[in-house]
């Protein structure tokens, strides 16, 4: 194995001290335009090669940037990352991808540990206290996706109006009682939706109940699908498209049929949601968009910028109707399927919240 020349070995050869030669390739300013040729000469001898992080790390302009998701097995990530990743490569930055897996304690303990290494974190759908979030800002510059924190910029999708066109959707074709089944209780965007589904079934007269909170995923949704089934409504919105494949599969594994008794609506638009049967009728958000615009702000305050309004940059987002929404069809009596029983284990998991006219 042939070994990698260090620092000492050019410094040796060019007959310099080794800081010197760290200077010399962090801080060229600080040495003679002899001193760094001979240097540069005899480091490309001997085949030395200096990291970028290495030469950046004084001055603490690494080109680096930190994102960190929530769970990395959740396609929902897929095109904010990539949406992300090109807006920090135009701008000739790296990103620095750190998976949280869904707790608050590791996002922090790994954002500590990448703090000295970047120039400003992206937090998408962060699982953090807004106390905590607020002290990360104090040592790099921040910017939050998905959830609003006061003091600090963030971008989310207007979950009012896409929450208004899924209720509204559904009450087009004569659904009166809607199931909202709710994501982590840490996460900022489960309660918007939900404050906005209250909103909307008031103002339509419709009725609302919520169960959950359940694990973002298709596992989360078949649990929620198993709370479900002994009361059904004729109409579902899941927090997320995962939870929504996850309640259809184990829906239709009971014998329902999607959607001629169950409509259901996701949110997100996933690639997985064309992929499912039925096809899922879900509201679409502009992830690309959402990671673009994120490293886009971020990387504007690393430079100086400072933002001048501090409302979070809001992105607009659209009801995508697929084949798991019908119209409400009337039963005389309720379906099979919907007398199976919930483990009392099951089902002390959960709240279910009522609201609306009945």
């Amino acid at each position: 194995m042939v070994k990698r020349p260090t620092i000492d070995d050019v410094a040796r050869a060019a007959g310099v001290a080794p800081s010197t030669v760290s200077r010399a390739f962090s801080r060229p300013g600080r040495v003679s335009f002899e001193t760094s040729e001979r240097i540069h000469r005899v480091a490309a001898e001997l085949g030395y090669r200096t990291t970028s992080l290495a030469r950046a790390l004084p001055s603490g302009q690494t080109s680096m940037i930190a994102l960190a998701i929530s769970d990395i097995t959740n396609p929902f990530y897929n095109e904010i990352i990539r949406g992300a990743q090109v807006a920090a490569s135009e701008a000739g930055y790296t990103i620095l991808l750190a998976d949280t897996q869904e707790s608050g304690v590791r996002e922090r303990a790994a954002l500590d540990r990448a703090a000295s290494t970047v120039e400003g974190i992206v937090l998408a759908t962060t699982r953090m206290s807004d106390s905590a979030i607020r002290m990360t800002a104090k040592s790099r510059p921040v910017i939050v996706l998905n959830r609003a924190v006061t003091d600090v910029p963030s971008v989310v999708t207007d979950n009012p109006r896409g929450v208004r066109r899924a209720v509204e959707h559904l009450a087009e074709l004569g659904h009166q009682r809607i199931t909202y089944l709710a994501g982590p209780e840490a996460s900022w965007a489960d309660g918007m939706r939900w404050r906005s589904l209250l909103e909307t079934v008031t103002e339509l007269d419709l009725h609302a109940r919520r169960l959950g909170p359940f694990p973002p995923t298709v596992a989360g949704g078949a649990r929620a699908a198993a709370e479900f089934a002994p009361h059904p409504t004729s109409a579902v919105i899941a927090y997320n498209d995962l939870m929504a494949i996850g309640a259809i599969r184990a829906l239709t594994s009971m014998g329902a049929r999607i959607p001629q008794e169950v409509s259901v609506i996701g949110f997100d638009n996933i690639f997985a949601a064309e992929l499912v049967t039925p096809p899922l009728t879900t509201v679409a958000a502009p992830l690309a968009a959402m990671g673009r615009t994120a490293v886009g702000n971020l990387l504007a305050i690393v430079r100086g910028a400072r933002p001048s309004n501090p409302a979070p940059v809001t992105l607009p987002c659209q009801l995508v109707v697929r084949r798991s929404t019908a119209h409400r069809r009337r039963y005389r009596t309720s379906p099979a399927w919907a007398t199976t029983s919930v483990s009392g284990s099951a089902a002390s998991a959960s709240r279910s919240t009522d609201a609306g006219s009945r």
